[in-house]
Parts: C-alpha cells; sequence; structure tokens
C-alpha cells in the first residue's frame, strides 16, 4: 500500500523521510487505510533539488501530492486526509461542535505547543503577549487539562487530534524536551499501540537505515 505509483488522476503521492515529521503523516496515511505512493527523500540532496522544489518550494517533507494539489504542513495533511476516508471518523461531522474541538486541539498541538518547545531549547523565548504560546506556566496547564484522565480529546473515540497531540508528546518526551508525566503518557502511550501507528513504525523503522539523518532527532 506504500510503494507503488497510482496511476489515477486523484492518487495521493507521500514525500517523506523515516526521520522527519513525515512519520505523523504516515501514521495517519496507514489510519485511512488509502492507497498511496512513497518518495522517500534525503537531507541536503534530494529533498533540495529543482524536482523537489518544484513540489514543495520549501524543501521539506513531509508533502502530499493529492491529484494536482500539494499538501504540505503535517496538520493540514492530516486534515486533509481525513476529509478523504470519512467512514474512518478521524475528524468529527462538519459543522459540529466536536469539530470545533478536534481543530482546536490539532493546532494547539502543531503551533503553540511546538513553538514553545523549540524556542524553549533554542532560546530566547519571545515576550508571551507576542508569542503565540503565550506564558509557559499556561501553555502546560492548558495541555495537562486537554489530556487527564482521557483516552480522546475530543468525543469518544479516537480522531486526528489524538493523532498528532499524541505523536508530539511521545516524540518530545523521549528526546527529553517535555517532562515525562504520568499524565502525558497515560495519555499518549495507548494511541501507539493501534495497528496503524505499529504499521508506520514499521515502515519508517525499516527505511532508516538506507535514509539516515544528518543530525538527528526529528519530531517523530
Amino acid at each position: 500500500m506504500r510503494t507503488e505509483p497510482v496511476e489515477s488522476a486523484e492518487s495521493l503521492i507521500f514525500y517523506t523521510h523515516p526521520m522527519s515529521r513525515g512519520r505523523v503523516s504516515r501514521w495517519m496515511l496507514e489510519e485511512t487505510g488509502l492507497p498511496y505512493a512513497e518518495v522517500v527523500l534525503d537531507y541536503g540532496s534530494t529533498m533540495k533539488s529543482a524536482d523537489y522544489l518544484a513540489v514543495n518550494p520549501m524543501g521539506k517533507v513531509p508533502a502530499l501530492r493529492h491529484g494536482g494539489a500539494t499538501i504540505t504542513e503535517g496538520a493540514a495533511i492530516c486534515l486533509h486526509l481525513a476529509d478523504l476516508a470519512p467512514q474512518r471518523a478521524l475528524v468529527p461531522p462538519p459543522g459540529s461542535a466536536l469539530r470545533g474541538l478536534c481543530y482546536r486541539w490539532l493546532f494547539f498541538a502543531a503551533g503553540p505547543l511546538e513553538s514553545f518547545l523549540t524556542a524553549r531549547k533554542h532560546g530566547p523565548l519571545a515576550p508571551a503577549v507576542e508569542a503565540g504560546y503565550g506564558q509557559e506556566a499556561d501553555l502546560m496547564r492548558t495541555l495537562e487539562q486537554a489530556v487527564a484522565g482521557k483516552a480522546y480529546v475530543v468525543g469518544e473515540s479516537f480522531t486526528v487530534a489524538d493523532l498528532y497531540l499524541s505523536a508530539l508528546l511521545g516524540f518530545y518526551m523521549r528526546v527529553g524536551m517535555l517532562e515525562r508525566k504520568p499524565v502525558f503518557e497515560s495519555y499518549a502511550m495507548p494511541h501507539f499501540q493501534r495497528p496503524a501507528a505499529l504499521r508506520a513504525q514499521a515502515r519508517d523503522d525499516a527505511l532508516m537505515a538506507a535514509h539516515p539523518h544528518p543530525a538527528a532527532p526529528v519530531a517523530a
């Protein structure tokens, strides 16, 4: 379901690297069950080639080609894929309050949370009144309240918000950029045992020997 090109105009072509945020998008692809072609790029070479810059001028992965359109940015890719597989119910119905909540937590993870963790590591932090992540205490309290005692952040079933948020929590705890608190582990770790998550991890792990990262680690 990954390596053979799909010839229709609506085919999905997934550009990635096994040590990149493409791991999150691959997990989402596996959750949808949609067929896709895989193109693995390498940092500093094929990722900056003229051919790929024509796909994504940023020269970064992940990217997803759907027909004649290119979708970049992990959260956008995940939401688009959820819409392409409505039978999987990975995003609540359009117009519902739960869909709004799903958007909230997905973009909270992709925006304030990841921006803050990166800024805190490399510093200095921007003034709270200017930065989208605000004050650390407020952000962490919001994050803990979102997941405390919950299997899912939205409704009663797994959604794209759970996938994206748990992927970030798992990575940043693993690399020591986020404190490994029980409240985070009890929420995120069960999601990594989903069959789609295990398939995605196995595929990316298998690619790592042939496609090493020059610096590592990168959010997975």
